[in-house]
């Protein structure tokens, strides 16, 4: 492994223009193509979801199209469901525990790009792990930011930005996502 690959899997600053990265985006982009084609069978989708994904649970399922950065930083556990237009950037680790709902259009970002104008020009980015619960529901076009966690049991409200880390079994909606109650 190169060093701009440990880097980027470090949570360091890496450099995503990168042949070896390139190479991981050209597998992942042949994949995502195979698994979004139309005619595709559940029984070939859930084929190349066990190759493209680090780990798929039983009974995943994911409603194309489906884009992610590399695929194989992300864990998906038994029973999640997963609708239409979901984006996974995982330049870093994406853990999605079991019986997870996520809605149409739902963004689970790591990627981060460096605040200082120069070094952004340059294309220094770094990427932080995002952690998903058992039994979240994620509402239609959340965006789930860089570092998050999200304990298990909880709601999110469609449109919700989720900007920090949410507890375990509580309702939050908004933008920046804020929690509204705690769910029983």
């Amino acid at each position: 492994m190169g060093e701009n690959k440990q880097r980027m899997l470090a949570g360091d600053w890496y450099l995503p223009d990168d042949p070896e990265l390139g190479a991981d985006t050209e597998r992942r982009s042949v994949l995502c193509a195979a698994y979004n084609a139309a005619g595709t069978t559940s029984a070939d989708r859930a084929a190349i979801l066990a190759q493209l994904l680090g780990s798929v649970g039983p009974d995943v399922r994911i409603r194309p199209p489906f884009q992610c950065d590399f695929g194989r930083h992300i864990s998906i556990g038994a029973g999640t469901f997963v609708n239409f237009g979901a984006v996974f950037l995982d330049a870093a680790p994406i853990t999605v525990g079991a019986h997870v709902q996520i809605g149409p259009n739902v963004q689970l970002l790591t990627p981060t790009h460096e605040l200082d104008a120069a070094r952004r020009r340059e294309g220094w980015e770094r990427a932080v792990p995002v952690t998903i619960g058992d039994n979240v529901w994620l509402g239609g076009g959340v965006i789930v930011c860089p570092g998050v966690t999200i304990g298990r049991d909880t709601v999110v409200g469609a449109g919700a930005v989720v900007t920090k880390d949410l507890p375990a079994g509580v309702l939050a909606v908004g933008n920046p996502a804020r929690v509204v109650r705690t769910l029983t």
